[in-house]
């Protein structure tokens, strides 16, 4: 040390300060690193904080790292010309202070193995400084790696959570150009990987007692020593490493190794991707901060990142998706909605390995479940409203899948989930068209991606149509949205397109779900209405075996909403050339008839003239199994307060009793219950319901035998006389109902329109 002092000494008096080094070195080489030895071996060591006491440490063992490893070494010692031929006495020197400084650190890894930190640090010190002997520094953290290795033998557990940064570190280090600075890193990467394992392999509880370590770990033992660690990190060496270190150290492994893609250094970056590729490869399943990845590779790209770096990310991307295709796929649509250049490689990267191509659109139709909501912009401006960015993930998976679906791997896919593909992008135009967005462009994402997957499909007749007639230009007008929709279903149908059967038995499922948005049936019940019905009577009967699936719809007729329950029926009514083939009919014009009960006037006007459609193909035998309930419903609704729905119903009525004239019989209770309103209404103001009460009161006057009613026929009809002809024959033929009638019509005096309580005095005087 004295000899050592002396050299620096002549060296100062050259002009190079190093005074104030040869006074810590000097005390370094006293053995306790100056003030840092308290912090070592002091007894009130267990008093300080942890944090402040390795932080210490480390400032006290970085200061001694750069005056030892910066030491000459012998031979330029000799050369500076001290005269001296004792080079036995300058080795064990210069073997003193690198010991000096090698057992303390084993002094602090043997008593708390989270010091291994250190050795992290020394390599980023040395990478400061070339001037540093990389190979002395990689063989103190060999030793001391070897030293801890040997401690942990045979340990339950082990707390080291650095260890995947060295290792990083040090699988850099494995391809350096200096053979014994790649040998020394071998070697200490072996050491590392034996430590780890004690971390990996907890021991197991059974009813007989601790098991010890499992055969996987002793068979990875016995890899990692036939290994020759003497050489380069390659890729079975790799594959060890991805064994050795569980899911939190291999994470750190990663996200160590991504990081040093943006040195300068062409090498390094060079090495690292290398290295990352071949771990993510085999062992990407074990990384646990995919999100996170994901998120530093896109920013990383916005930057001016260099060829080889962009490829080797994008290359992450796509080995990531392959083990976590959800997370990846997830963190995908955080980014900005539309998405700029480098999120679209990103994209494309997700996108180019063919096997988990089902997976990656599964986690898209699960975003595209969602809609995009609407918040106010400003609550003194009610017209202009903005979307929410927490809800635009459905417009961003939308956009993904115009980048996604031309992909030649995804064709084969495409074709598997087009049903689905096809309504959910249905929803989402749906929602576009009737959010209104503050931007010049509408966003209209899901109208592109509905046109790739046109394209993609085999279906590019079917696009060029929809063009032809304005269709995807249209969708850029607020009240475009059912007719838009109705005009795609129709010209699918038109195309006969050859995924029917699919996306029919996907209306079914649909169709079948009890939770979902009303403007989510709406669509569905336009799609099924014209997608299950192309053409005509022949084309029908060719389907027929879906037809007793589209029963299906009788939940939509009994639906909350209007629109809904409108649409179904009047899908239902579409099936009257084929009523006599589906199964369960009687149960299909019963949920017709639950419709009448509808607060809605729209959906009873529908129910209405859906039953009536129906009842004109319907066979005689099931007509007359149903004709005196479906009469009754007719009776409730002759006095409904829409002149428009009486007038039907009582015209709907008479027709009834003309198709049903072989079954008067079952029918007579019904027609003298429906007898009052009948007569009371031909004085109703409405010209139509006038004439429908005069032709079906003919109707019921021939189909019960009485004496025609000559005075009906006239068009300026006298009431009186028609209600004297109507009593006289219901005293002649059914004298016992003259109680009931008068009952019926007393229910009428307290109405509040005049005609009514005025015809029901003229009823029960006569």
């Amino acid at each position: 040390m004295y000899w050592y002092l002396n050299w620096q000494y002549k060296s100062l008096r050259n002009g190079e300060n190093y005074n104030t080094e040869s006074a810590q070195c000097s005390d370094a080489g006293s053995g306790g690193f100056g003030s840092g030895g308290k912090y070592v071996n002091s007894p009130w060591e267990c008093f300080v904080d942890p944090v402040l006491q390795f932080e210490t440490q480390l400032k006290i063992l970085q200061s001694c790292f750069k005056l030892v490893f910066a030491m000459p070494s012998p031979e330029e010692v000799k050369e500076a010309g001290n005269g001296t031929d004792n080079k036995e006495d300058l080795k064990n020197l210069y073997r003193c202070i690198l010991n000096i400084y090698e057992n303390t650190l084993l002094v602090l890894v043997s008593k708390d193995l989270y010091k291994l930190q250190i050795l992290k640090e020394m390599i980023v010190w040395m990478s400061e400084d070339s001037s540093f002997l990389q190979e002395r520094v990689l063989a103190t953290i060999t030793r001391v790696l070897s030293f801890a290795s040997k401690k942990v033998k045979g340990s339950a557990s082990v707390d080291a959570p650095c260890l995947g940064v060295l290792a990083a570190e040090l699988s850099l280090l494995c391809g350096h150009a200096d053979p014994p600075i790649t040998q020394q890193a071998c070697l200490g990467m072996y050491h590392l990987l034996s430590i780890a394992q004690c971390q990996n392999a907890p021991s197991i509880e059974t009813d007989a007692g601790p098991l010890d370590k499992g055969s996987s770990w002793k068979a990875l033992r016995q890899e990692l020593s036939e290994v020759d660690w003497s050489s380069g990190l390659r890729e079975s060496k790799v594959v060890l490493v991805g064994q050795a270190l569980q899911p939190s150290l291999m994470t750190d492994f990663v996200w160590s190794l991504l990081m040093k893609l943006s040195v300068h250094s062409y090498t390094s970056t060079l090495e690292a991707a290398t290295i990352l590729k071949m771990t993510l490869e085999f062992h990407a399943y074990k990384v646990i901060m995919v999100s996170k990845i994901v998120d530093i590779i896109y920013m990383q790209l916005c930057e001016n990142s260099s060829n080889l770096m962009e490829q080797t990310m994008l290359q992450i991307i796509t080995l990531l998706t392959r083990t976590s295709p959800k997370k990846v796929i997830f963190q995908l649509m955080e980014y900005p909605t539309p998405a700029d250049a480098p999120l679209i490689l990103m994209w494309e990267a997700a996108g180019s390995e063919p096997s988990i191509a089902p997976y990656v659109l599964k986690t898209i139709l699960l975003m595209l479940k969602g809609k995009p909501e609407e918040i106010q912009e400003n609550l003194m401006d009610q017209s202009q409203l903005s979307l929410n960015a927490a809800n635009m993930m459905p417009v961003a998976a939308s956009q993904a899948l115009c980048v996604l679906l031309p992909i030649g791997s995804y064709r084969k896919v495409v074709a598997q989930f087009f049903p689905q593909l096809l309504m959910a992008l249905m929803f989402q135009l749906f929602y576009s068209n009737n959010t209104r967005m503050v931007t010049e462009d509408r966003l209209l994402y899901a109208r592109d991606a509905l046109r790739v997957l046109l394209n993609c499909s085999g279906l590019q007749e079917v696009d060029s149509a929809l063009k032809r007639k304005h269709c995807w230009d249209e969708f850029s007008q607020e009240l475009f949205g059912h007719h838009g929709v109705d005009l795609i279903a129709k010209t699918l149908s038109d195309y006969d397109f050859p995924q029917f059967p699919e996306t029919l038995h996907y209306l079914y499922k649909l169709s079948m779900e009890g939770s979902r948005r009303s403007e989510d049936s709406v669509i569905a019940v336009i799609f099924l209405t014209e997608v299950s019905f192309i053409g005509g009577c022949e084309q029908l009967s060719s389907r027929s075996l879906f037809l007793p699936k589209l029963s299906s719809t009788l939940i939509w007729v009994k639906d909350t909403n209007p629109e809904v329950s409108t649409l179904s029926l009047q899908k239902i009514a579409s099936m009257a050339p084929v009523i006599n083939q589906i199964e369960n009919v009687c149960s299909l014009l019963l949920s017709i008839l639950h419709a009448f009960l509808s607060k809605d006037k729209t959906v009873i006007s529908q129910a209405l003239l859906t039953l009536r459609r129906l009842l004109g193909k319907l066979d005689k035998v099931t007509y007359s199994t149903l004709c005196t309930k479906i009469a009754s419903s007719y009776c409730s609704l002759m006095d409904h307060s829409n002149w428009g729905i009486r007038s039907m119903a009582i015209q709907h009525f008479g027709e009834l009793l003309r198709d049903m004239s072989q079954y008067t019989w079952m029918l007579t209770p019904v027609v003298l219950r429906g007898l009052v309103p009948l007569i009371l209404f031909l004085e109703d103001p409405e010209i139509r319901v006038m004439k429908a009460c005069k032709n079906t009161l003919a109707t019921c006057v021939s189909e019960l035998h009485w004496s025609p009613l000559f005075v009906l026929h006239d068009r300026h009809h006298n009431f009186e006389q028609v209600v004297l002809d109507l009593c006289n024959n219901l005293l002649i033929s059914h004298g016992s109902y003259i109680t009931d009638l008068i009952a019926d019509t007393l229910g009428f005096l307290g109405s509040s329109q005049v005609h009514l309580r005025r015809s029901s005095v003229i009823l029960i005087g006569k």
